[in-house]
């Protein structure tokens, strides 16, 4: 994601009014002479098309008599009036840039953050869109509105005359709040319903499973649900001893974990989900059996047989419900939930049970897990495995970001009797810096301070990692797969190590980026060091990944022997990747049809999120960034030579028409104009930044 910002540096050194860059340029996509052109060109050409369109439309109101000009407040802005480049208003003087200006990099982590719940500052209770109307359990004490004309002289616009949800499931539930309230509501005011359509969905499977229920959200909360399974397994690991080259010094687990295995509380099966035993084996219901005592063994586990098949990777904040949906569509086979913490799923919280939703189209569906200690992994892989319908469970082992690979200082408040021995390490030292575990002067970090976080550090700590693996083995009844890079630092390989005890720990998969932590995203996935490492896992099956975005690309890999592919940013940039594949041809795509795309997108995110304010502004915050990708697609026909690559930055260039040119820029500020094709106007102040610096530059 940080491959460069290069193509706005050489399109800034050919300024003369020549073409911005030659296609021999490396790092640059070798898009044909007659589409290239200079930044002050493209961006010429994208304002005089926009306020020529912007003037008809002013023109030529809607039906309904409301004008759909753009809002004064469209502007993206910063603190202060700046926007997201440093520079404030036209007459306003830029800030101060250091002379070497720096590759952008990294995620931009002090960007503002607007939740889509404050675009909406009058609210309507929620007791008076149900159906019927319910009494207010706050009474006088809610800080929502209670009137509903008062609400309606508030709210924006409708959005159109079509509502995704009242069309799908013969009812909306958000009723008068709902964005595309005039499709459904009746001349009273009243919440219309498609009576045959509504039976018929009430007769269907629901379309999206693996909800969290509000009475084991309670008992998760309370620390209510006791975990048999999970501490049986862990104390027969705490008993085994561990391979004297797996043994480096570790830390023990929060002592805060134990209060989660309160077993006094009577458990509520009903939270639990169908087949939990009842927690005392005194109290059977039906049969008895013996499930609460003989586990499965390996050979009747539920097999995981993917072999040559697509697999989508799951993908921080792009890969949500409705982009998987869209990869669906065009051929993915395999699909994985956003990685899910597992902390946050043993605390009950909805933001991240959400990660784990399951669509029904999803046929061959698993959810990722993050953690760093093997008790609160096993007690979570229990709970996933009675609560929720997965083929397969994933360990992350492969995030680089610091929030998950350092986590070391919060542990210290809970071992009082570690304290003496922390502190005369760090006495040796003046410049100590407990948050990153390492001396600011002399860069020594002890044994015992090192990073004890999940994702890559744990390629780092073995006996945690075997510990991990096989108490999570013992607990499910799907298949566990595990994602790993080639290490942590770039030139020392871990991979081929690990992989051999992984298959006699218990992994039924492997996934290997061909890149190290060090590394993130610079340079070419190593597929030589993923073709050793996949002679080293047989017969275990290895599935490979990194920079394919070309049916040659997935040619090539599966060439190294690997059992399959995985594709991450090659799908955000292009999702129809997965039908060139199977087809084994290049897609010359219009912009009308990516358009489509896009629009389809935004109806299952209404669908998913919801068609108030708050559901459409999430709508379309999660379209944003998945717009940042999208324009780093060059569309076939421009192209010098296929296919492109995926560390290819594409220069400044002018497509077939307006809506292609459109999709190529680099700005946040055009991304919103096409959000506002399929969403309608922004809020008034509204505000988007990128999450990854490289995403968004002039």
């Amino acid at each position: 994601m940080a491959e460069g910002a290069a193509a706005d540096a050489l399109a800034e050194s050919g300024g003369d009014g020549a073409s911005g860059v030659s296609a021999s340029e490396r790092g640059v996509a070798p898009i044909k002479a007659q589409y290239r052109t200079t930044k002050e060109q493209f961006h010429g050409f994208l304002e005089a098309k926009g306020q020529e369109k912007l003037h008809r439309e002013t023109e030529a109101a809607d039906p309904d008599g409301n004008v759909l000009a753009e809002p004064q407040a469209k502007r993206i802005r910063l603190e202060d009036g700046k926007t997201e480049d440093g520079w404030t208003e036209h007459t306003a003087e830029p800030r101060e840039q250091p002379q070497a200006q720096k590759r952008a990099r990294g995620q931009n982590k002090g960007r503002p953050h607007m939740k889509p719940m404050h675009y909406d500052k009058n609210r309507l209770c929620p007791s008076l869109i149900q159906e019927p109307a319910a009494h207010c359990f706050f009474g006088d004490r809610c800080r929502f509105l209670h009137d509903v004309d008062r609400y309606l002289e508030t709210k924006p616009a409708d959005l159109g005359p079509c509502c995704v949800l009242f069309e799908t499931n013969g009812r909306c539930p958000y009723g008068v709040t709902c964005r595309f309230a005039s499709a459904h509501l009746g001349p009273k005011g009243e919440n219309l319903v498609q009576e045959e359509l509504l039976a018929r969905q009430a007769g269907a499977a629901p379309s999206v499973r693996n909800s969290l229920d509000k009475a084991l959200q309670q008992q998760l909360r309370k620390r209510q649900v006791c975990f048999q399974k999970a501490e049986q397994a862990l104390r027969q690991l705490s008993q085994d001893p561990v391979p004297a080259a797996a043994a480096i010094p570790e830390v023990p687990v929060a002592a805060g974990a134990a209060e989660q295995n309160n077993c006094d509380t009577p458990l509520d099966p009903a939270g639990l989900g169908a087949g939990t035993p009842p927690s005392s084996p005194g109290w059977t219901c039906g049969p008895l059996t013996d499930e609460d005592v003989v586990r499965l063994r390996p050979c009747e586990k539920k097999r995981l047989d993917i072999s040559g098949k697509l697999y989508l990777a799951p993908l921080t904040t792009c890969g949500n419900l409705p982009f998987r949906r869209i990869c669906k569509r065009f051929g993915a086979d395999v699909t994985c939930g956003e990685m899910a913490v597992c902390t946050n799923l043993l605390q009950g919280q909805m933001s991240e049970w959400a990660l784990l939703k399951r669509h029904q189209c999803e046929d061959i569906f698993g959810v990722q897990l993050e953690g760093a200690f093997p008790d609160t992994m096993t007690k979570c892989a229990e709970l996933l495995n009675r609560t929720i319908d997965v083929d397969f469970v994933d360990i992350n082992v492969g995030c680089p970001i610091d929030l998950v690979y350092k986590k070391v200082a919060g542990w210290l408040p809970w071992f009082p009797h570690l304290h003496s021995e922390v502190l005369s390490q760090v006495a040796e030292c003046e410049g100590w810096d407990l948050g990153v575990c390492r001396c600011t002067c002399c860069g020594r970090g002890p044994s015992l301070l090192s990073p004890q976080g999940g994702g890559c550090a744990l390629m780092n700590r073995t006996a945690k990692f075997q510990q991990i693996v096989r108490g999570m083995n013992q607990v499910l009844d799907v298949p566990l797969t595990v994602k790993i890079r080639t290490g942590v630092q770039e030139r020392v390989s871990l991979a081929h190590r690990l992989l051999p005890e992984l298959r006699g720990w218990g992994a039924a998969l492997v996934t290997l980026h061909g890149r190290s932590r060090e590394q993130r995203y610079t340079r070419l996935a190593d597929w030589q060091y993923i073709e050793q490492c996949a002679k080293a896992a047989s017969p275990m099956p290895l599935f490979g990944n990194g920079d394919i975005l070309s049916y040659e690309d997935a040619n090539r890999a599966m060439q190294t022997g690997v059992s399959g592919i995985m594709i991450g940013r090659g799908a955000l940039l292009k999702p129809w990747l997965f039908t060139e594949i199977k087809e084994q041809r290049h897609w010359d795509i219009s912009s009308s049809e990516r358009l489509d795309i896009l629009r389809d997108f935004t109806h299952h995110g209404l669908e998913h999120w919801g068609s108030d304010t708050q559901g459409v502004e999430k709508t379309r915050r999660f379209l944003l960034e998945w717009l940042s990708f999208l324009c780093r697609y060059v569309p076939v026909g421009l192209l010098e030579r296929l296919p492109q690559r995926i560390n290819e930055r594409p220069p400044y260039y002018l497509g077939r028409d307006y809506l292609e040119t459109l999709m190529a820029s680099q700005q946040a500020a055009d991304w919103i104009r096409i959000s506002e094709m399929l969403l309608g106007p922004v809020p008034p102040n509204f505000i988007f930044l990128p999450k990854h610096k490289a995403n968004a530059y002039k």
